[in-house]
């Protein structure tokens, strides 16, 4: 049987109600939204001389060739699958959310693009309730409107001009919402491992297409960022798949309401961006509303495991 760690104990000997594994994976979380908030600020640096499609394929590339220390140790057994077909369908949706984002991170504040990028959760939501079959209530339903409304309120459609950079942005979340509702399918029968592998294996290849008709050598300067880009990528979802194992998501899922904040720092400090207010209200809308919904899922597997035993 698994064992947890200890409590803390506190003076007078009794356990404290905060239990280091949740601290862990607190910090981990924290230094998740750091390092993947510096990786997009790379990016968003790198949009200014380069062309996002380059940018996509040489972050994967770099961020791939982390992997083969692993398959040196490893050899190829988690690559062994029965569903590359939809390992394929998985890497073309990200490749284009992945595109879609960079193109309007080009365009647009950075601390926009980041509480735009946050409905991605909603958007899998309902392609779930389509796709899957999945039944949502009502207050899941209410949290998809809060959401919707949050994601207006920074757009303002018919309070000032529609950005074609907010749009791609929203359409690059509406894609990987899509792909999470993939990886959500593929984890019934193959490992994180397997299915972040395969991730890179086809997105290199896909964002290859578009980039050779924009390709230009990068500097020594760019291929140093783009380097840093895909370490700090991989850093991120390694701290974030920590974080995941030390405690329970609910219990770190607002902390990711932090990537906002460093963007708008951020942004503040490298780009001399200031994110006006109906950015910080729709993106707080955006981010409670996804909070909940995965709450509210989570409590519904709880719920369906406690049931079949």
């Amino acid at each position: 049987m698994e064992t947890r760690p200890p409590e803390a104990a506190t003076a007078d000997g009794t356990a404290a109600s905060f239990p280091r594994a949740t601290l862990r994976g607190v910090v981990f979380m924290a230094l998740s939204t750091l390092a993947l908030t510096v990786m997009t600020a790379v990016m968003r640096y790198l949009t200014a001389e380069m062309h996002p499609f380059e940018i996509s394929f040489l972050r994967n590339v770099f961020g791939f060739l982390m992997f083969l220390p692993w398959f040196v140790r490893q050899g190829w057994g988690p690559l062994r699958t029965g569903r590359l077909g939809f390992h394929a369908l998985r890497g073309v949706l990200q490749a284009v959310a992945m595109m879609s984002f960079l193109y309007g991170l080009s365009t647009i504040v950075l601390a926009k693009a980041v509480a735009l990028d946050f409905s991605a959760p909603l958007f899998a939501t309902v392609i779930a309730v389509f796709l899957l079959g999945e039944r949502i209530r009502a207050r899941r339903v209410a949290a998809l409107i809060l959401g919707l409304a949050g994601t207006l309120a920074i757009v303002r459609p018919g309070f000032i001009a529609l950005e074609t950079g907010s749009l791609l942005v929203l359409f690059g979340a509406f894609c990987w919402g899509f792909a999470l509702i993939a990886i959500k399918v593929l984890a019934r029968t193959d490992s994180s491992v397997t299915i972040t592998l395969y991730s890179t294996i086809f997105i290199a290849p896909i964002t290859l297409i578009g980039t050779l008709f924009v390709w230009q050598m990068p500097t020594g300067e760019q291929f140093a960022w783009l380097v840093l880009a895909g370490v700090l990528s991989n850093v991120g979802l390694m701290l974030q798949a920590q974080a995941i194992k030390e405690c329970e998501v609910t219990a770190i899922m607002p902390l990711d309401f932090l990537k906002l904040v460093w963007a708008a720092v951020i942004g503040f400090v490298v780009f001399s961006e200031l994110a006006d207010l109906w950015t910080w209200i729709g993106g707080i809308m955006i981010f409670g509303a996804s909070t909940y919904i995965a709450y509210r899922e989570s409590r519904v597997r709880a719920e369906r495991r406690e049931a079949g035993t």
